[in-house]
């Protein structure tokens, strides 16, 4: 593990307007605005009296987008050309449009939206001379850690669990790290499991089964870095404010395994959590005679890494999985409309 240092007074980290200052307004350029993550972010730019362009390839759905005073444009990080107008002139730009799929025989989305959507950003980033940028990556690129807790000095070369696992790969090493020796003023963060209200990855409908008594069995040893996505939204502005440009951060959440999380539900909700484990071993098995990508993305995998340097450079404090998974939960149950516990 590498020691962590605090960034240099000459960095870059110093060129972009903070939002935490008063009267200072920047315009942001945004991708993925209307995603979990990005939506977030979206937010609390708009919350800080900054203002912000975001690009959409479905104009209906960024309505919500508009309501706020966003200023949609078409556009699409598959296409270089429609990123152009948009982006000239921004004082910085979050990277954070995405493609997540596990289990899916489609193979050309993920390598198009991840791998060359982002060096399609990055490029017009570049040649726009946009002062600073932040990419999101993922712990994914760090594929199956095998219980260890790494940092940001670690690295995984496959092979992949996902397709989703090895195109942010590509994208993280093949493309925004080269970028960056080049000279590219941009600073990467790797979440981990994002969750909380709003959510659209396959943690909700897991929740929603737990919920509703139909969440039977838990895989054994899986775990992840459980991050609120408010928690990591304040991360990309923190990196943007605060990262120095040409590092990357582990901006995840504290370690659990799905067992924990589980349990952790059960002492908020009440609602029996699962109790059959199933191992690792066994699901390896299922996995390779079904060809299941889902399943082996279960078999005891832990996707974990150390969020201290985030925490000494960027300021950047994840809340508890408790707290956390209470606002989620009553959440979700609200929408069942199931009584949450007093307390």
């Amino acid at each position: 593990m590498s020691s962590v240092s605090e960034p240099p007074p000459d960095s870059l980290s110093a060129s972009v307007p903070s939002g935490r200052e008063r009267g200072i307004r920047a315009r942001y350029f945004v991708t993925g605005g209307t995603g979990f993550i990005g939506g977030r972010v979206v937010r609390q730019l708009l919350a800080a009296g900054h203002r912000v362009t975001a690009i959409v390839r479905d104009p209906d759905r960024a309505r919500d987008l508009r309501s706020m005073g966003v200023d949609v444009r078409p556009g699409d990080v598959t296409v270089e050309e429609s990123l152009w107008s948009p982006m000239a002139g921004a004082d910085g730009v979050f990277h954070i449009a995405g493609w997540y799929k596990v289990g899916t025989r489609d193979r050309g989305t993920g390598e198009r939206t991840n791998v060359l959507g982002t060096q399609n950003v990055l490029t017009v980033m570049k040649e726009l001379r946009i002062p600073k940028g932040v990419y999101t990556s993922t712990l994914a690129v760090f594929g199956d850690t095998h219980g260890k807790l790494v940092d940001e000095t670690y690295r995984h070369d496959g092979p992949w669990l996902t397709e989703y696992d090895r195109t942010k790969w590509a994208a993280h090493y093949e493309v925004a790290e080269p970028m960056m020796r080049e000279g590219l003023p941009l600073v990467i963060v790797l979440p981990g499991l994002t969750y909380g209200p709003g959510d659209t990855s396959e943690v909700r409908p897991t929740l929603v089964r737990y919920l509703r008594g139909r969440l039977r069995a838990l895989p054994r040893g899986t775990a992840y870095c459980w991050g609120h996505v408010d928690d990591v939204a304040d991360a990309q502005i923190l990196a943007m404010e605060k990262g120095v440009a040409g590092e990357s951060y582990i901006v995840a959440g504290p370690p659990h395994t799905l067992v924990e999380a589980f349990q952790t539900a059960e002492r908020i909700t009440g609602i029996r959590a699962p109790r059959v484990r199933i191992s690792p071993a066994v699901l390896k098995a299922l996995a390779f005679v079904s060809r299941s990508e889902r399943l082996r993305d279960f078999a005891g995998v832990t996707y974990q890494g150390s969020n201290a340097k985030a925490r000494q450079v960027l300021g950047y404090e994840p809340r508890p999985l408790e707290v956390g998974l209470r606002e989620t939960l009553a959440h979700e149950m609200r929408l069942l409309g199931l009584p949450m516990p007093a307390g």
